[in-house]
């Protein structure tokens, strides 16, 4: 049936094609038009649009030189191929064209035609972007005006022989499908069922394709009510038309919708079943291969979701068991213990039904959950059971009662004083209320939200609620100021996220207790849900998720970011067929993709649904476009997240900021004599192309060095900072070029030069040189002159760059650079940050298993996997070392759980392991027998840092059950990860206190109840901490004075004290300040972004001046202290001789900034009297027609010297504001301070120099340095700690 049809299709289009031929021959151009149309038509029926377009186009230039009506069908033609091709732009000119036409034509049929096509390319606009207000504005009113065309053409036809009963329908449809992606689902179906209603009085045929879309539409109405016999009676109506009438695309478009429905329900064979069908008809058409690669997603989909059902069953069986366990501990000291385990199996059978979308066992398996809890009187688990409930009403489309569960989920996080839960539940109250059709009170709970989220600096959820209030605004509202203004804030929001620090009550990824391998998803694949701040939970109304493209792959964005509204992604969730000429529909399925995103950006959680507009006819202005899209912030992210996992590779290598690279297998050295010589050994060819001193290309801002008897050529642009050379960067750059560049011979030995100095024509580079001044004078007129010291071994390096060879890998610039460093031993291998994946990390480990011995190595902040562990364990293995220590240090990563199954199979690592990093990797809790397993075996280990790895209290508990008395244990990370309970965190501060030698105790992010807090005292009191870190914990002012007296001890062993962001008071520095012991011991203390103010900055102050404070790194950036706190913070330094390094970032507010920048303004006006009058005297001032260049250069000095003196003028100006003079003098007086942080304080190009030349004065006077980039303002001086380049994550506080 299908080949006779193509066959068909393919005679007349030849024949066509004959016909066109014959009219081009004999000259008749009207002839040859219309066949050129013809055949345009019948490339786009069967889906060649790009070759329809040549047709079409060739149309369109010969019924130009026609009258204007020959070129209605043309325009209209072109229009409809281009919106099918998504070319808006395009479109609308032939679209806006055909309109016109029809008007001056007074052609209604063809009018009410335009009006159609230009409403359905509006709406495709509106439904790829996220605020094109206008777009859903002007489909409204197309869409409209089409409809009323419609009805009095129908009412009134041209002639007997024009019945526009079908258009009028099409209208119904098309309207209905508008309703649809603006989530208003009844008013659809109402619309929808006038349309089938008006068929059947009109007696349209049962197998016409109007009633095909129709029926379309319904079922995808009926699908999102959850009304299967309906959705499922439209469905099959659908796929029956669309067989009838040979339209494959509608057909495979038709199995797809019945896909879906059976993967709804969990009927995953029959949905696999009509997935294939789908994909059998897609894979017949020709430009629709993004439908066919979508389809054979669905059936992946589908076929993994049969493995979580089945892992779900298993879980079931499992979870019985345990009910009956708890039943025989009842009264028992164990039913506490049964019960928590009990309420894992739930939080797993919770997970693995939301992925399958079984609703219905999700609010069988929350309402068991909610008992649990209350069992166990744990407060946050109650708060979870509600939310999983209301998430699973909400689901099941009873509003009502989702309601109710979202309202007793507010009161539980009220009453437990959590704004993070208190913002969620009001935008989850919002969503609900918004679907329930009480737009005015979903706008309310929105702002609420908002302003709890404001008041909790909860970044994420802030952008959550402004894109709910956006949406209401934009669609609900029409309130297109409003919704400008909100959109933004916004866009201000997310900039200010990505430029500085917001902690949040929930940092990184958050799961579920019971989280295994399976869930090893990306944030946005977990679920489309919310969660709580203490537990990891479903988004009930799934809050809009930030569609921020730039959040740049992100890996440790917060989950709460991926909510979304289920309004914002109405467009994204039903794909609808729209009539006549229909428009695609970029929606998502409800099937969840259970595979793992690449990266950690913001990708869409259900996959894209492919039930789109089915609406090809034969007729001219029907155009069928139900291609599968994905939205646009899906889209983005996945480009990305494929980027991710590009290997660096000998053809595409670039590193980030050398020229390093193999680009051939020759070497073009340049030699003393001038001349290039081909090498065949070389590793390095030179990034420019070559000349004897310097490039000849102007824009070059390459160097050349002379090394021994060889030329490097240098980007100096590498080595500076700001405008200054970095002269010691420059010395290592150098080294490593010049190592590349040597042939094999000289490479054998790995010798290395250690640069002393360098000279040009005659003069050393200092630290002060200019990059602009060394390139005006270097390039093209000399050398500059290398002296070297002496000729050091490295061994790894030379190492490395052999196996890269032997393996045909680039070396890595980043890699061989820090492999020169010299501060390090060969036995210490620092790798971190070198963008290493899997690939291409194989030239190192190769090297290090040729090397043997190792003590340190730290692979952290690179894209390795869990294979590149593996190779390790080979690496260890093979070095035959059974003894010494060993420092492994991974974190930040793409590591698995499966990583720390490597380790524990390596036994040389059970006696050699003493520091274990492996934080910000996605373990989950699938990890928690291996890290039980490392504790025990690995005897010699003493730091674990398992910070922000997506574990929860079932991984706590199991460390703590590890922990013994005989192990030598001193340092614990375990912050960033959530929902970690109370009860968990008890019994590991239990087991640290029997432990001899614990000392420091990381616990940032997590949330810390009263109960927790008197654990954590006991532990204090029971350990000698030498570290504390408790930042954004929550814990507050009451909390961090409970814990002073315990940390006091007359042995000063507290060095590290964290208390960021934990809502501290001046009442706390009071009673810090008062406790000589603890003062006398603390060498670093974080009070960043606590409201100490004013009032507190005495205390500090006071607290500097105290003889006994011995203070070395102090931050209180975000504080509030006010430009009068931040000098008398300074101004305390004066008799302070231990501090160092000190944060004052962000503490001058904008209205402050800006009062002061005012005054310099007041004062600069008042006291330039010189810029006055040549305001003035500006219009007066006239210049002769004919000056001569004598004249010239007289008027050139006079403008010099005033310009000199106005800046004269201005700079005095500066001087003489009395503020400036106070700030300026307490930098001076701060002789001690090494690092200075000024950052975001608003100040302004002048004021900073000013301030810079306060801190050049002095001890500092020769080793001053400055950092300088939009807000940053870092003052340092040379020998102290580099202001930037550490990671948050790896800064000691």
């Amino acid at each position: 049936m299908r080949r006779k049809e193509e066959a068909s299709q393919q005679q007349q289009l030849n024949a066509a094609k004959r016909a066109y031929n014959a009219a081009e021959a004999e000259g008749h151009r009207q002839e040859e038009a219309r066949w050129a149309n013809v055949i345009g038509d019948i490339l786009k029926n069967r889906g060649e649009y790009i070759e329809a377009i040549k047709w079409l186009l060739k149309d369109y230039e010969i019924s130009q030189r026609l009258p204007d009506k020959q070129l209605l069908p043309t325009c209209q033609s072109l229009g409809e191929v281009y919106l099918r091709l998504h070319r808006f732009r395009d479109a609308l000119i032939y679209q806006k064209k055909h309109l016109e036409l029809a008007k001056n034509e007074k052609d209604l049929v063809e009018e009410q035609r335009a009006n159609t096509q230009l409403g359905r390319t509006y709406h495709e606009m509106f439904l790829k972007s996220d605020d094109d207000h206008c777009s859903v504005r002007s489909a409204k009113k197309y869409f409209k005006q089409a409809m009323n065309l419609a009805r009095t053409v129908k009412e009134y036809p041209p002639s007997h022989k024009v019945s526009f009963i079908k258009e009028y329908v099409d209208a119904y449809n098309n309207l209905g499908m508008l309703e649809i992606d603006l989530d208003n689902l009844e008013e659809a179906e109402k619309i929808l069922t006038i349309g089938l209603k008006i068929c059947d009085e009109e007696e349209v045929d049962e197998n016409d394709d109007t009633r095909s879309r129709l029926h379309h539409n319904l079922g995808n109405v009926y699908l999102e009510l959850r009304k299967w016999e309906k959705a499922n009676e439209h469905i099959r109506k659908d796929i029956h038309i669309c067989k009838q009438i040979g339209h494959r695309q509608g057909e495979a478009k038709g199995y797809i919708n019945l896909g879906e429905l059976h993967y709804i329900n969990q009927k995953y064979d029959e949905a696999i079943a009509s997935y294939q069908k789908a994909f059998d008809l897609a894979k017949s058409l020709e430009d629709e291969s993004a439908l066919s690669d979508q389809i054979g997603a669905n059936i992946k989909t589908a076929k993994e979701a049969v493995v979580v059902m089945n892992e779900l069953k298993k879980e079931e069986q499992n979870h019985k068991k345990l009910e009956r366990n708890t039943e025989m501990a009842r009264g028992t000291e164990s039913e506490r213990n049964c019960l928590l385990k009990q309420n894992a199996s739930l939080d797993c059978l919770v997970e693995k039904s939301r992925l399958i979308f079984a609703w219905l066992k999700l609010k069988d398996y929350g309402k068991k959950k909610k008992r649990i809890a209350t069992e166990l009187c744990d407060k946050e688990k109650l708060s979870d059971s509600f939310l999983f409930i209301g998430e699973a009403y909400q689901k099941l489309r009873r509003f009502d009662k989702a309601l109710k569960w979202y309202k007793k989920c507010l009161e539980t996080y009220s009453l437990i004083g959590h704004l993070e839960g208190q913002a969620m539940a009001k935008i989850n109250i919002g969503d609900i209320l918004d679907s329930i059709g009480d737009w005015a009170g979903a706008l309310n709970a929105f702002k609420e939200g908002y302003m709890i989220a404001v008041n909790g600096n909860l970044t994420s959820l802030q952008l959550s609620a402004l894109e709910n209030m956006h949406y209401s605004y934009m669609i609900r509202f029409d309130e297109v100021d409003e919704a400008r203004r909100t959109k933004s804030l916004i866009d201000e929001l997310k900039q200010s996220q990505n430029a500085k620090l917001k902690p949040e009550g929930n940092l990184g990824n958050c799961c579920s207790e019971t989280k295994t391998e399976l869930d090893n998803l990306s944030a946005d694949e977990r679920s489309d849900g919310s969660f709580s701040s203490k537990k990891y939970k479903p988004n009930p109304l799934g809050l809009k998720e930030p569609s921020d493209s730039d959040d740049e792959l992100n890996e440790n964005i917060p989950l709460v970011s991926l909510l979304r509204s289920n309004k914002n992604t109405a467009k994204q969730r039903t794909a609808c067929q729209i009539a006549p000429n229909a428009c695609s529909k970029p929606s998502l399925s409800p099937i969840k993709s259970i595979s793992r995103s690449t990266g950690s950006c913001t990708v869409n959680r259900k996959r894209g649904r492919i039930i789109l507009s089915d609406d090809d006819s034969e007729n001219e202005e029907e155009l069928s476009s139900r291609r599968m899209d994905a939205s646009p912030v899906a889209s983005k992210c996945t480009l990305a997240a494929c980027s991710l996992n590009l290997e660096n590779s000998a053809c595409s290598y670039k590193s980030r900021s050398s020229k390093l690279g193999l680009h051939d297998g020759t070497d073009y050295r340049v030699t003393d004599t001038h001349e290039a010589v081909g090498n065949s050994n070389s590793i390095y060819a030179g990034s420019c192309h070559l000349f004897p001193e310097a490039c000849c290309d102007e824009a070059c801002q390459h160097i050349i060095f002379k090394i021994d008897e060889e030329l490097v050529r240098m980007d100096l642009s590498l080595c500076g900072v700001g405008d200054k050379l970095d002269i010691e960067q420059m010395k290592v750059e150098l080294a490593c070029l010049y190592y590349l560049q040597l042939p094999r011979e000289k490479r054998s030995r790995g010798l290395v030069p250690v640069i002393q100095h360098m000279k040009y024509d005659g003069r050393i580079l200092e630290s002060i040189e200019t990059l602009n001044s060394l390139r005006d004078n270097a390039p093209g007129n000399g050398r500059v002159e290398v002296s070297v010291s002496v000729m050091v071994t490295k061994h790894v390096m030379k190492l490395y760059i052999d196996c890269c060879e032997e393996l045909s890998e680039s070396p890595n610039s980043e890699v061989v650079r820090k492999l020169y460093n010299l501060d390090v031993s060969e036995d210490e291998i620092v790798v971190s940050d070198c963008q290493l994946r899997d690939v291409s990390v194989a030239p190192l480990l190769k090297a290090l298993q040729l090397h043997k011995t190792l003590a340190l190595l730290d692979l952290s902040h690179n894209l390795l996997g869990n294979g590149t562990v593996e190779k390790l364990k080979q690496v260890f293995i093979s070095s035959g070392q059974s003894y010494g220590g060993l420092v492994l240090n991974l974190h930040s990563n793409r590591l698995g759980p499966a990583a720390l199954f490597q380790i524990c199979e390596c036994p040389v690592l059970y006696a050699r392991l003493e520091v274990l990093n492996i934080s910000g990797n996605c373990l989950t809790d699938a990890c928690a027998s291996y890290l039980s397993t490392i504790l025990r075996t690995c005897k010699a280990l003493y730091s674990l840092d398992i910070e922000n790895c997506s574990i929860t209290s079932r991984t706590i508990q199991k460390v703590a059950d590890s922990l013994d008395s005989d192990s030598v244990l001193t340092h614990l990370c375990i912050g960033r990860n959530h929902p970690v309970s109370g009860n968990a965190l008890i019994n590991l501060f239990l087991k640290l206190a029997t432990l001899n030698r614990f000392q420091e105790l990381n616990l940032t992010g997590i949330k810390l109840s009263k109960p927790v807090v008197d654990s954590l005292c006991q532990l204090a009191k029971d350990c000698c901490l030498s570290g504390l870190l408790l930042g954004n914990t929550n814990i507050g002012t009451e909390g961090a004075i409970q814990l002073i007296k315990p940390l006091s001890k007359d042995t000063g062993e507290l060095v590290r004290l964290d208390l960021s962001f934990c809502g501290l008071t001046s009442d706390y520095i009071v009673r810090l300040r008062d406790e000589a012991p603890l003062i006398s011991g603390i060498l670093e203390l974080n009070l960043g972004g606590n409201p100490i103010m004013k009032e507190g900055c005495m205390e500090l102050a006071s607290l500097l001046n105290n003889s006994l404070c011995c203070l070395r790194i102090l931050v209180i950036c975000k504080c509030e202290l006010g430009f009068a706190g931040v000098v008398g913070i300074l101004q305390a330094l004066s008799k302070n001789c231990s501090l160092e390094e000190l944060n004052l970032s962000e503490n001058i507010g904008p209205d402050e900034t800006k009062s002061l920048t005012h005054d310099l303004e007041l004062i600069d006006e008042t006291s330039n009297p010189l810029l006055n009058a040549l305001d003035t005297n500006e219009n007066e001032l006239e210049v002769a027609d004919s000056e001569d260049e004598v004249a010239e250069a007289e008027a050139t000095k006079i403008s010099g010297l005033e310009d000199c003196h106005i800046y004269t003028s201005q700079k005095k100006t500066i001087l003489e504001c009395q503020p400036m003079q106070e700030l300026s003098a307490s930098i001076k007086i701060a002789g001690n301070l090494k690092l200075l942080d000024l950052s975001g304080n608003g100040f302004s190009a002048e004021i900073t120099e000013m301030l810079f030349s306060a801190w050049s004065s002095g001890d500092r006077a020769d080793v001053a340095q400055r950092h300088v980039d939009g807000n940053t303002l870092h003052f340092s001086a040379r020998g102290g700690n580099k202001c930037c380049g550490v990671k948050s994550c790896c800064r000691k506080i």
